[in-house]
């Protein structure tokens, strides 16, 4: 832009101030240092443009309380925007790092994008001027320091919130559902009483028979909130992406699930389940459950351990809810046939509901075993079956008994079979990186080209991915079979059910492995059932 001044032809330039405040910086101010606040930054620039009169303040750029490292500021990027569109001639700051502290940004702009799009880059405090081709270098080398100050600062904070995960300390913003931040120590998490009594009433619908549709189904119905919901309401500002208003948020299976896995509610905090790729790159990864940071009772349980761990050995055996109403019925998944050892399915008819053979429907082969037997019966007979064992455990030291010790033998052995499957596994994933570095060296030296590297990294890649499945099969049997082993579980369970009056589906699945009905027997017209128990 060309003026007249005094007969004299001046040229303007047309002048763009940023400025940026960062969370570190706002924790080093105090009442004598505030020289890295907004209003000292727009000071300086502003003076600096007034001592140059062919200077002319354009629009000025702020961001607060983000840091320098990447693009994610809204004026940052609207600045780009209008430096692309020709509408700003200088970008001044006070420093080059006021700009960015990412290396990767300042050469692609600085010094590359503005010397295509003509604008002059000028950080007053470390003389960074691109129009001295002399300071390249030294802005380049300030670019890198600043690089390495990120890297710092994100390394130090990935190890206090590491030593604060290892001493049980809660960092994450925001409490789980049922509990919530303590107003004393951000750090401790106390019990939301409301919201732990929803948590309560999951459990129990689960013991009583619900699936996880079927309870979801169950708390939109009473327009009980969903977690989202009900912090929302709380005043609690989460990031939801979703396309339905907050209000229309609703419970979903993967809420409860989420709820009756999660050891938060037996006081256990596990943390460190994900991580950023770096401080540049903020991708969400997650860590393999080996590098999880689990620390127990830190905090006021919500649910007792008997019924979490019960109710972890019940999903692992639980079968589909029936579609009409969403429940699981207690012994579903659990009878067969002794004749031909197909399940037997549930029908109904206007007075009883019944069990059949599988192999009877239309399309399998025909089983001997065809006359159907009363759900409601066979109910009866399993309740009366159950709480003998529980008057055996009273008239007997039940633990002590052969039957048990046995019982405890054959999944100890199975754990120990399991264990050392998985260490064999991961003997063979180490084994597939040390193939890995070897594949790289032989790359390099010229020993195999291109394409036979190409080939031999996917079939790598496929072996890799196949023994981190079996890898987490294992984990996962190994989970299901020490749960099932541990006589605590049970000796608690006889404790809270003396007498049953009412069966319900976890104690099925706590006392049952299996039931097999026989076929009617033509003299006594009466049948056999056999029970498998799992103690």
């Amino acid at each position: 832009m060309n003026k007249m001044k005094n007969d004299k032809e001046i040229t303007y330039y047309k002048v763009g101030i940023y400025l940026r405040l960062s969370n570190e910086d706002r924790n080093k101010l105090n009442k004598d240092d505030d020289s890295e606040s907004i209003k000292n930054q727009r000071n300086l620039l502003l003076d600096y443009i007034n001592n140059h009169p062919e200077f002319l303040l354009i629009d000025e750029y702020c961001d607060e309380d983000l840091s320098g490292a990447g693009t994610y500021r809204p004026e940052f990027e609207r600045l780009i925007r209008d430096c692309e569109l020709g509408k700003i001639d200088i970008v001044l700051c006070k420093s080059q790092s006021r700009f960015s502290r990412d290396m990767e940004i300042v050469e692609k702009y600085i010094n590359n994008k503005f010397k295509e799009w003509n604008i002059r880059f000028i950080g007053l405090s470390d003389n960074a001027d691109t129009e001295n081709y002399g300071n390249k270098k030294s802005r380049q080398i300030n670019g890198l320091v600043n690089e390495w100050y990120l890297e710092d600062v994100s390394n130090n904070i990935r190890s206090a919130f590491h030593s604060k995960m290892k001493q049980g300390e809660f960092i994450s913003p925001f409490a789980p559902f049922g509990y919530e931040v303590s107003l004393y120590d951000n750090n401790k998490l106390i019990i939301d009483p409301i919201a732990s009594s929803i948590v309560k009433e999951i459990y129990d619908l689960y013991l009583k028979g619900l699936g996880f549709t079927g309870i979801a189904h169950y708390l939109n119905d009473k327009n009980i909130p969903s977690p989202s919901l009900y912090k929302y309401r709380k005043g609690i500002k989460l990031n939801i992406i979703s396309n339905r208003p907050r209000e229309e948020i609703k419970w979903n299976t993967n809420t409860i699930k989420t709820i009756l896995k999660n050891e938060i509610y037996i006081g256990n905090l596990i943390q460190g389940k994900r991580t950023t790729i770096s401080y540049k790159n903020h991708k969400i990864i997650n860590k393999d459950k080996s590098e999880w940071i689990k620390i127990e009772n830190t905090h006021e349980a919500i649910i007792d351990k008997e019924t979490f761990y019960m109710i972890q050995i019940a999903m692992k055996e639980r079968t589909k809810p029936m579609k009409a109403n969403g429940i699981v019925h207690n012994l579903s998944g659990k009878v067969f046939c002794k004749v031909c050892n197909r399940y037997m399915r549930k029908k109904n008819s206007s007075k009883h509901e019944y069990l059949v053979c599988s192999n009877n429907q239309n399309g399998y082969d025909n089983c001997k075993n065809k006359s159907a037997f009363r759900y409601d019966i066979l109910e009866e007979l399993i309740l009366n079956y159950i709480n003998k064992k529980i008057k055996l455990f009273y008239d007997l030291n039940f633990l002590e008994t052969e039957f048990v010790k046995k019982r405890k033998n054959n999944f100890t052995k199975k754990i120990n079979l399991l264990t050392k499957q998985k260490s064999e596994l991961n003997n063979q994933i180490v084994k597939t990186k040390n193939y890995l570095k070897n594949l790289y060296e032989d790359k390099v030296n010229g020993i195999i080209n291109e394409e036979q590297f190409k080939e031999l990294i996917d079939n790598y890649n496929s072996d890799t991915n196949m023994l981190k499945n079996q890898l987490k099969f294992v984990n996962n049997e190994l989970n299901y079979y020490t749960l099932k082993e541990s006589n605590k579980i049970i000796k608690r369970t006889l404790d809270k059910y003396q007498q049953l009056e009412k069966l319900n589906r976890i104690i099925v699945d706590v006392f049952i492995d299996k039931i097999f009905i026989d076929k009617v027997n033509e003299k006594t017209k009466t049948r056999d059932i056999k029970i498998n128990w799992n103690f």
